[in-house]
């Protein structure tokens, strides 16, 4: 379970804008809390639980009574129960499964988290409400054979396990056979990586199974030879002491793609690496008839309150978190603006 947590960072020198949030964010409803049955739940996305987790913290302080914010962590407990009077469900782990969490038959999901964007085959009754931006890199074991920077053509071919192109030696890096890995299949990272690169067919040198942006899992430690595509974002909150020691970057550091450093001198999100290829929008998926309600229900009120142009999230305080978690704000149009399929 992820509390904010001080953790030591000499890898760079983080900027003031990075300094951690004073009220520490919980890891999914406190033990002991059940959410009211009108309070506004979501699950889904590794990448934004702990800033999620956050928001939650902060604006339940600033609400008295209920509807209030509450977000379940994309793993833990194989089931939850997201608020009172509901059917246990399996936990969703990654957007993709949050999203489908979110509009199964009598859902008492009220959000889901996602890293990427409206594709085909989600409902077109669901909004996509942005709130921050993102990046995604490839990342390697400090110390190990890889080297600093790989080009999309490079990346296309190693995840299609291309002849030829099977050792980092063919990279400039060090000899050893690469072992591409990539998060489980509901993982937005993932998806919105392997777009990224140009949907390479994968090859059967690539091994899909480790948790999203957790450099400690057991599959990524101590393996000179891996590559792993990460969000650069979660990294830098990772570094800045905002997760547990499970859920950490580990020993993985960032890498360059095209020549561009994913990260700053001072160790925020670089955005000139954030570009139309490599950036993305993070998103709060909701659905059409829960926001525009009309007339407006408590719902619809609370949701625009948390996640609409003029919402929490939005806020100036909303937004100093995002920059302390490791992402990038958007601009006042953007935030809270909604997309769907």
């Amino acid at each position: 379970m992820r509390h904010t947590a001080a953790k030591a960072f000499a890898a760079v020198a983080m900027t003031a804008a990075l300094t951690a949030v004073a009220v520490p964010a919980m890891a999914d409803p406190a033990t002991g809390t059940v959410p009211a049955s009108t309070d506004i739940v979501g699950a889904g996305s590794d990448t934004t639980q702990a800033l999620l987790n956050q928001f939650s913290t902060d604006y339940n302080a600033t609400v008295s009574g209920t509807p209030k914010l509450y977000s379940w962590d994309a793993t833990g407990s194989a089931t939850i129960v997201p608020k009172s009077g509901a059917a246990s469900i399996t936990r969703p782990n990654g957007s993709g499964a949050g999203i489908a969490a979110l509009n199964a038959a009598g859902s008492s999901l009220d959000f889901a988290r996602s890293s990427r964007g409206p594709q085909t085959g989600d409902p077109a009754s669901d909004l996509f409400v942005a709130f921050a931006k993102d990046a995604v890199t490839w990342s390697a074991k400090s110390g190990g054979h890889a080297p600093a920077n790989l080009t999309t053509q490079d990346l296309f071919d190693i995840y299609s396990c291309t002849a030829g192109k099977t050792d980092w030696s063919n990279f400039g890096g060090t000899a050893g056979t690469i072992k591409p890995y990539l998060p489980q299949i509901n993982s937005g990272t993932r998806s919105f990586f392997l777009k990224a690169i140009g949907n390479p067919v994968l090859g059967s040198c690539v091994v899909t199974g480790p948790e999203e942006n957790e450099g400690t899992d057991p599959a990524l430690q101590n393996d000179d030879n891996l590559i792993f595509p990460y969000s650069v974002g979660h990294w830098v909150g990772q570094a800045n002491g905002h997760t547990t020691a499970t859920d950490d970057k580990g020993n993985l550091t960032l890498r360059s793609i095209n020549g561009v450093a994913p990260l700053t001198a001072s160790g925020t999100l670089n955005p000139t690496f954030a570009n139309p290829t490599y950036g993305r929008v993070l998103y709060n998926v909701v659905r059409d008839s829960d926001w525009n309600a009309s007339p407006a229900t408590t719902k619809s009120t609370a949701l625009r309150a948390i996640f609409g142009p003029s919402g929490y999230l939005c806020s100036t305080a909303g937004k100093a978190s995002t920059t302390s978690y490791g992402y990038l704000t958007l601009a006042a149009a953007a935030c809270g603006s909604t997309t769907h399929i």
